[in-house]
């Protein structure tokens, strides 16, 4: 399947989810239709062509199969009248915004777990499989397999219905939902495997959904951080590969290449929130990115701030990455030895202690150090355990450009 289907059944799977769960309230019977639908159509529409209208095309196969799946079933449940009553949506169904947000909603239902809520929409809305869901959050792909099955399974016997939530649930709902987004738009920047660094397509999806979420909740401080952070960091990628795909480091990176139009709005809503709402996580991120987005070099980073904002970072939303961040930060500010320390420290963390980005940190201190046979073998290290090819070339290039 060429990449530009790819990209437009996974922009559809959310819109013709949400119309079958609107109609039908039978999520995870629903999403099954619906991924038959897609396999349907990646095995027809490369010979017959896309159809002028594919959310229509998708909706009345993913309706049929509902259908029959439930037409098999009706026996043992006696619905064949509701069924009878039920006819497939209309040639042209296109639901409106707010559909892909209740959708959202949706999946973060409380009765599931944070990790449950995160997983279900990353797989029903941000269209990730189960593999890239399962990097994402750092655990083997049959575990999230499982977890995603039994979130099927938990929404449909809460009988939850395809409907905004109540007020008192909204906060809850909320983080959830902001969770989902910014993992999603992390798989897009930097994906955890394949050839490509980016996916455009899901960096794009997350800042779409979240400047839909901005739009509804204008005064929230960490749903305009979320957007702001998307926006800050989405303006580096035309400068984070060359030519052959091979990924470009924040310190090499030509910054006349970064989208300064983003970079103006990002800093402007993150100047807005810090300004007018509580501190939060998403806030702090966006303005660690806004320093690094108007320094006019690397060197010329201010990493004292940065340092103290990832430290606050840490007290308030503590996690292996960002940690790994503030030991970065830490080095730059302290030195490259007082960053080994810190580094050594931070692998009493099971999700740090073999993570390939530790053995690439903990490579690029060593270099700093001198010590370059040590680095070497940390970078090769650092290179066998990503799955992303672009970091594994630069990585090997790495370790090949040291001397003995």
């Amino acid at each position: 399947m060429g990449r530009e289907l790819e990209q437009t059944l996974r922009e559809q799977t959310p819109r013709v989810l949400a119309v079958l769960v609107r109609r039908y309230g039978d999520f995870a019977g629903c999403e099954d239709a619906v991924q038959q639908a897609l396999l349907a159509a990646a095995e027809q529409w490369p010979a017959a062509g896309v159809p002028a209208n594919p959310t229509g095309w998708l909706v009345r196969v993913a309706a049929r199969r509902w259908v029959e799946q439930w037409r098999s079933d009706a026996a043992r449940r006696r619905r064949e009248e509701l069924a009878a009553s039920r006819q497939p949506p209309g040639p042209n169904p296109v639901p409106d915004t707010e559909d892909t947000l209740t959708l959202l909603m949706l999946c973060c239902h409380p009765a599931l777990t944070p990790a449950s809520q995160i997983a279900i929409t990353l797989r029903a809305v941000g269209g990730l499989s189960t593999g890239e869901i399962a990097r994402a959050f750092l655990v083997p792909e049959a575990t999230m397999a499982q977890r995603i099955s039994r979130a099927k399974q938990a929404i449909k016997a809460s009988g939850a219905q395809f409907s905004t939530p109540p007020p008192e649930e909204l906060p809850d709902r909320l983080a959830a939902v902001l969770h989902v987004l910014y993992l999603t738009f992390n798989e897009g920047y930097t994906a955890t495997s394949g050839t490509a660094l980016t996916r455009v397509d899901l960096t794009a999806e997350a800042i779409r959904l979240t400047r839909q979420l901005h739009d509804a909740l204008p005064d929230n401080g960490e749903v305009t951080g979320l957007l702001a952070l998307q926006l800050l960091t989405d303006a580096r990628r035309p400068a984070r590969a060359r030519p052959d795909g091979a990924l470009i480091p924040l310190a090499e990176q030509d910054r006349a290449r970064w989208d300064t139009q983003a970079i103006t709005e990002g800093t402007a809503l993150i100047g807005g929130a810090l300004a007018a709402a509580p501190v939060g996580p998403y806030q702090l991120q966006a303005a660690i990115a806004a320093l690094h987005d108007e320094a006019a070099s690397y060197q010329a980073t201010d990493w004292p701030q940065i340092l103290t904002l990832y430290q606050l970072l840490e007290s308030l939303a503590p996690g292996p990455m960002i940690t790994l961040n503030r030991i970065i930060a830490h080095a730059m500010v302290h030195g490259p030895a007082a960053g080994l320390h810190e580094l050594a420290a931070a692998e009493a963390d099971p999700a740090l202690a073999d993570h390939h980005r530790t053995h690439a940190v903990r490579a690029h201190l060593l270099d700093e150090t001198g010590d370059t046979d040590a680095a070497r073998a940390e970078y090769q290290l650092a290179a066998q355990r990503t799955l992303s090819i672009p970091e594994q070339l630069y990585l090997q290039a790495r370790a090949a450009a040291l001397p003995h």
